[in-house]
């Protein structure tokens, strides 16, 4: 969470305003939540310490595909093991970094 109000902080300089919504659980998802930031925002970007594949975002996907399509952009574990270290040194390690959230709100931007 801390990594995207950091990456948040970080596009306003940039002319980018950034919605950080923190969706504590996959099940139950916050379906509610899903359906407004696709109504009110242009793309989405789904940040999370979790497999891309069967993670959040693609739980908020579905609700999005069935709602309001929008174009998103995922920040994740790619389709690997997971190692143990601290927590600051798997973020990096995966990519869990306010550059990398900046990096895909700007490529989701840009396909609109």
């Amino acid at each position: 969470m801390a990594e995207a109000i950091r990456a948040q902080e970080a596009l306003e300089p940039k002319g980018i305003s950034a919605r950080v919504i923190y969706m504590y659980s996959i099940k139950p998802l916050d379906r509610e939540a899903s359906e407004r930031v696709a109504t009110e925002t242009p793309a989405i970007v789904v940040a999370e310490e979790h497999l891309v594949a069967s993670g959040l975002g693609v739980r908020v996907a579905q609700v999005v595909a069935e709602t309001r399509p929008c174009a998103m952009q995922f920040v994740g574990i790619e389709d690997t093991y997971a190692e143990y270290g601290s927590g600051e040194e798997l973020m990096k390690k995966y990519g869990l970094v306010e550059g990398n959230v900046v990096t895909e709100v700007q490529r989701v931007l840009a396909r609109k």
